[in-house]
C-alpha cells in the first residue's frame, strides 16, 4: 500500500488528491507491496500514473491476480495473465518483480504445475513466488524441489516471517485479527537470486517489532556485502506505524553498513510558515 486512514496528516500531507499519494509515499520508502492488483487488474492509464509518480528505480512488487493464482491455480488463466501483463507495462524497469503468491493449500505435489507456469512466463519480468504451505518449510525434500524449480527461470522465494508476530499472544483488535488470518511458517533465510525479497510482520507495539526483526539485521547486510539488492517490507497487523518503520530497518542496516544509499527525505507534511 501507499496510503493507510492513519498515514494523513503524519506521514503524507492532508489533504491529498489520490493521484499524489504515492509520489508522496516514494519519500518516505523507495518500494512498495501491490497487493490491490491480486483483487483486480488496473487498467493500464491508472498504471501511467503510478510510474509518472516514481522514479525509475522504483521498485514495485506487484501481486498476481487471484484469478491466476488461486482460482485457476496456474493453469488455463492465460487470458487474465495477458491482461495483468498488459497493463503494468508502463510501469517499465519499475515493475522490480512479479509477486505469485501461493494459497496455503498449493502443496509438493503442485510444484510440476508452478514450474511449468514459470517456464512459460515472458522472460521480460523477474518472479518472485510466496508459498504458504508448512511442508516447504518443514521439510528439506520439498524446499529442493521447490528451489530447483525457481532456479530454472531464476525465480526468487519470498519469505513471509511472522514468528515474531507469533511469538506470544495477541494484546490488541488489529492483532487479534492477524492471528486468524496470517500464517504461522518457520523461519527461512536463505536468498536464490541477486534480488531477493522479505516480507516481515512484526507487532503493533513499534518496540517489539522492532526486537523480532533483529535477525534480519544480519541477514540483510551479508547479502547486500555479496552484492545483492534486497527488498524488504515491514509490516504490523495495523500498519500505522510502517513507513516509519520501514525508514527505522533501513538506519539499522546502514548503520552497519554505512555505504549503503540513504533513502529520500520526505516532503514536508504542514506548512513551513503560518502565513
Amino acid at each position: 500500500m501507499w496510503t493507510h486512514r492513519s498515514w494523513p496528516g503524519r506521514f503524507l500531507p492532508h489533504p491529498l488528491p489520490a493521484h499524489e499519494r504515492l509520489r508522496a509515499y516514494a519519500g518516505w520508502c523507495t518500494a512498495v507491496e501491490g497487493n490491490t492488483t491480486f483483487y483486480a487488474t488496473p487498467a493500464r492509464e491508472t498504471v501511467a500514473s503510478w510510474a509518472g509518480q516514481t522514479d525509475p528505480d522504483f521498485r514495485f512488487v506487484l501481486k498476481l491476480p487471484k484469478a491466476v493464482t488461486h482460482e485457476r491455480r496456474l493453469t488455463g488463466a492465460d487470458a487474465e495473465l495477458r491482461a495483468f501483463l498488459h497493463a503494468i507495462e508502463p510501469l517499465g524497469p519499475r515493475a522490480h518483480a512479479l509477486w505469485i503468491q501461493l494459497p496455503g493449500s498449493f502443496g509438493p505435489a503442485d510444484v510440476p504445475a508452478l514450474a511449468r507456469f514459470l517456464r512459460e512466463l515472458p522472460a521480460t519480468h523477474r518472479y518472485a513466488v510466496e508459498v504458504r504451505h508448512p511442508v516447504f518449510f518443514d521439510d528439506a525434500g520439498a524446499a529442493r524441489t521447490l528451489e530447483a524449480a525457481l532456479g530454472t527461470v531464476g525465480a526468487e522465494w519470498i519469505p513471509f516471517d511472522t514468528t515474531a508476530f507469533f511469538r506470544t499472544p495477541p494484546t490488541s483488535d488489529a492483532e487479534r485479527e492477524a492471528w486468524t488470518r496470517k500464517p504461522r511458517m518457520a523461519l527461512r533465510t536463505r536468498a536464490l537470486t541477486d534480488r531477493p525479497i522479505v516480507r516481515y510482520l512484526g507487532r503493533d507495539d513499534p518496540a517489539r517489532t522492532v526486537e523480532g526483526w533483529q535477525p534480519w539485521l544480519d541477514v540483510v547486510t551479508g547479502w547486500l556485502r555479496e552484492g545483492r539488492s534486497p527488498t524488504v517490507f515491514v509490516h504490523s497487523p495495523d500498519n500505522a506505524d510502517a513507513p516509519e518503520l520501514a525508514r527505522g530497518f533501513h538506519d539499522q542496516v546502514r548503520a552497519r553498513l554505512p555505504e549503503l544509499a540513504p533513502l529520500p527525505e520526505p516532503a514536508p507534511i504542514g506548512p513551513s510558515t503560518l502565513f
